[in-house]
């Protein structure tokens, strides 16, 4: 796990004091509390992490998720959003990937509106290039559809979203209206995991795939 604090000995901090550390320093006793509150922070995380992944791994992306599992993947996702470790989001090279869909509340992603031999039923893609403030939604099989849009940030975590072009079957182009636009807060994010919320309410929770491509 990537690490936000630089490293340091224990030991190197004790001879320093006993040389005369500087002025602030930090005790080697309040040196080792804080070493041990970040390790209950990342354990935590990372079960709070591993019963959300368990739960929606069972849901279909959400598109079989009753009313309870719902609500237990909302509490699981607060509590993941309570300890979140990456405070300035969009500053975070964490971010820029490509990241798959596990779980989203979004019927018009799932098509739950739809048959099911019209609904996506291979994976879905992100990709989000914060340097270049652009981002790129992918189905997979059976249709590949794709839409590209561009990011305007409002927030340390949260963007505007201008969707540009759509692509049917991922080759026909459609320019997308004006008013194709929205909003995306991202609440959650580390090394391997990030989860967002739309501007209509919805939950999004990914996980990385890949670099930017």
């Amino acid at each position: 796990m990537m690490s936000f604090v630089q490293p340091f000995s224990v030991g190197s901090s004790c001879k320093a004091l006993r040389k005369g550390a500087p002025r602030g320093a930090r005790p080697p006793q309040q040196a080792t509390a804080a070493i041990f509150s970040l390790g209950k922070s990342s354990e935590k995380r990372t079960k709070a992490k591993a019963e959300l992944l368990e739960v929606i791994s069972r849901l279909s992306r959400g598109a079989s998720a009753s009313a309870s599992d719902k609500e237990e993947v909302e509490q699981l996702a607060q509590q993941l959003e309570r300890i979140n470790p990456t405070k300035k989001v969009l500053a975070s090279p964490l971010l820029s990937a490509k990241w798959e869909l596990k779980y989203t509340t979004s019927a018009s992603i799932l098509g739950t509106n739809k048959p099911p031999f019209l609904r996506p039923q291979g994976p879905i893609y992100q990709t989000i290039d914060a340097a270049e403030l652009t981002a790129k939604n992918q189905e997979t099989w059976p249709f590949f559809n794709q839409v590209k849009a561009e990011l305007t940030p409002e927030t340390s975590s949260r963007v505007a979203v201008q969707f540009k072009e759509f692509r049917i079957l991922g080759l026909i182009p459609i320019q997308a209206p004006p008013s194709a636009r929205g909003k995306l807060d991202t609440t959650y994010l580390d090394e391997d995991l990030r989860i967002s919320r739309g501007d209509k309410g919805n939950l999004f929770v990914l996980e990385r795939a890949g670099p930017v491509e």
